[in-house]
């Protein structure tokens, strides 16, 4: 029970860790393929420790309550995953973790934060019918929703899911709130003038926002992690290199694009990952 207990602080501790390294290093590579010399890796924590310092502006009590617990939530999520436990139940608390997100954006009142809250709506549209077919295609694959059962399996789920794969890594664009996909926040500069549903947060809840950001990037990338996690040792290093590889293509995407308009996200994304997943869960099926 102790070392439970340990086990669960430490992936409180050290998951926005590397969700914030990842982050930093994001910001290093991006510069570099823009020919700038960029911040260093350890700028994000940075940030982040500068708007703890920083006052918060209260819009109202239910602005900033809706902050904290979206971040409880993917916490929650981050725990049950990494714990191996039930991935059905992981990913309907980190939807609804975004549902309160997003009511945190209406509850401000501000017409940015609504417009912001109404695109986090659209973008969730786009998005989680994928996440819920990923769940289904790894129970298809190994018969269980538990993590720990489908790394534990003998044939990694990649082999038996590749549509379902590809479909995931489409929709990574939106977790990540990468470019052409960053409809709600501001991820870079150059796009708004003020940041959509993050307009109105300031100081420490704009870091809480940041750091529940680190979390779910650790939450997407655990989910690449488990179609090449096998029974076999070495299918954990082929894992972690398929994660690192998806971030970088992530990474390359956001550069490589601007934004997109909103219908185009939602259309392509049932379209692409409607038929992908559907196609490859339909041919599962008459084959397990």
């Amino acid at each position: 029970m102790i070392m439970l207990v340990l086990y669960i602080i430490a992936i409180i501790i050290l998951a926005p860790l590397a969700g914030g390294l990842l982050t930093g290093l994001d910001r290093v590579i991006t510069a570099r393929m823009q020919g700038r010399k960029g911040p260093s890796v350890l700028q994000p924590f940075y940030d982040v420790l500068k708007l703890f310092q920083k006052e918060s502006i209260e819009v109202n009590t239910m602005h900033r309550f809706f902050v904290y617990i979206s971040l409880i939530f993917v916490i929650f999520t981050t725990v049950i995953m990494l714990l191996g436990g039930d991935i059905l139940l992981a990913l309907f608390a980190l939807t609804l973790g975004s549902i309160f997100f997003v009511l945190g954006g209406y509850a401000s009142n501000s017409p940015y934060s609504t417009i912001g809250s109404e695109r986090e709506l659209l973008q969730m549209m786009a998005f989680e019918p994928m996440i819920l077919l990923t769940a289904i295609g790894l129970y298809y694959g190994d018969k269980s929703f538990f993590i720990k059962d489908i790394i534990a399996a003998k044939i990694p789920s990649i082999v038996y899911l590749p549509g379902v794969f590809l479909g995931l890594i489409y929709i990574l664009t939106f977790k990540l709130r990468k470019s052409p996909f960053d409809l709600s926040m501001s991820h870079h500069g150059h796009q708004e003038i003020v940041q959509g549903i993050t307009t109105e947060y300031s100081g420490k809840d704009l870091a809480i926002i940041q750091i529940t950001h680190w979390y779910e990037t650790i939450i997407t990338l655990t989910l690449v992690y488990l179609f090449f996690a096998f029974k076999s040792p070495v299918s954990h290093v082929i894992a972690i290199l398929a994660c690192i590889i998806a971030y970088l293509l992530e990474i390359v995407i956001d550069n490589a694009f601007a934004r997109a308009k909103w219908q185009f996200a939602l259309k392509s994304t049932w379209v692409i990952t409607g038929v992908l997943a559907s196609v490859n869960l339909i041919i599962l099926s008459f084959f397990r």
